[in-house]
């Protein structure tokens, strides 16, 4: 996915937005919504997020247990053992969506996801595809919800898709279309009775001013949304991005939002360099996925990149979204948390 390279003005200008550093420790209320009576109460204690005991990092820690890797499975173990959204691929999203509905069942956890599919995808870059028209769109999210059930679930709804509206990318004549499929999509998704829905909404160092984004957003359906989705698949800090997303908040009259935390631990890559988002050198894993996020707005941190899985055929890397286990060694090693 396209992202913009981060400028110092940018970084300045959401700082100012910020109003408050992280408050006391209690959690807020659960992102994935509370059982039904009758129900077993959800796990309580650590993330409420559910864990893929079968994802490529937990995969490469059995490998490195095999080859007698001992340490590079052991520090491989801070993302294996993490909750990271589920991205299903394909024009078909049953078979991921019911895999990952299932394996949370059992201990009552909240799956995320991610719906990434909106026609003409990414501007036809590293991550283009998408949908080939508005009805297979329609169809592939009434799939996705129904997939998803009654079960306790987090969507984020299409990475990019508002900002390359904002930013000009995605060509006028597919704005209306975009914006409408993206406000059906809302709906669609809000039919499951416990499924929230976060709007992409970019971030600071992309679209700098948090102005341009409100009226897009409306249109994409944000009040019938949970709220909006920040620094997916990017590296800003989250002093920087809460300030923002305050920000584009007030702008929208109190709404919450959520905070890709998956590779931001030790911020975007200095200087204004090329691609400074497509698989950066020397970054971490930033706070690990909570719903205990001390700032009333935010309603959780979550991996929605999934740490070790290419930007694309940049610094020497695999195609986008395809696993990359030394970038995953190297996020994970250089993690503080």
């Amino acid at each position: 996915m396209s992202r913009r390279s981060v400028t110092a003005v940018a970084l300045a200008l959401a700082a100012a937005l910020l109003l408050g550093g992280c408050g006391d420790d209690e959690p807020l209320s659960p992102v994935g919504p509370p059982a039904s009576r009758g129900e077993a109460a959800p796990p309580t204690g650590g993330s409420p997020f559910w864990v893929d005991p079968d994802s490529d990092a937990a995969r490469q820690v059995r490998q490195y247990e095999a080859q007698g890797r001992t340490e590079d499975a052991r520090i491989m173990k801070r993302i294996a053992e993490r909750p990271v959204a589920d991205w299903p691929a394909g024009d078909d999203p049953v078979p991921d969506v019911t895999k990952a509905v299932k394996g949370a069942a059992p201990d009552l956890r909240t799956v995320l996801f991610v719906a990434y599919n909106i026609p003409h995808r990414d501007c036809g870059m590293y991550s283009a595809g998408g949908a080939h028209d508005a009805q297979a769109y329609r169809s592939w999210v009434d799939r996705f919800a129904s997939a998803i059930g009654d079960a306790p679930a987090v969507v984020i709804l299409e990475p990019d898709a508002v900002p390359h509206i904002v930013d000009g990318c995605t060509p006028a004549e597919y704005h209306e279309e975009r914006l409408q499929l993206l406000a059906e999509a809302v709906e669609r998704f809000k039919r499951q009775p416990r499924t929230r829905v976060y709007l992409d909404a970019g971030n600071p160092a992309w679209i700098e001013r948090p102005e341009k984004l409100v009226e897009p957003l409306r249109r994409a359906g944000i009040a019938r949304a949970d709220g909006f989705a920040l620094n997916v698949s990017n590296f800003q800090t989250n002093d920087v991005v809460r300030g923002f997303g305050a920000g584009l908040s007030r702008l929208l009259g109190g709404t919450h939002f959520t905070v890709d935390t998956s590779r931001n631990g030790d911020g975007p890559l200095p200087g204004d360099r090329p691609e400074g988002w497509c698989n950066p050198p020397g970054r971490a894993l930033g706070v690990p996925p909570t719903d205990r996020t001390g700032d009333e707005l935010v309603d959780a941190y979550l991996w929605i990149k999934r740490p070790g899985d290419s930007d694309g055929p940049c610094r020497g890397g695999p195609a986008a979204g395809t696993w990359w286990p030394d970038y995953a060694l190297g996020l994970a090693r250089r993690a503080k948390a």
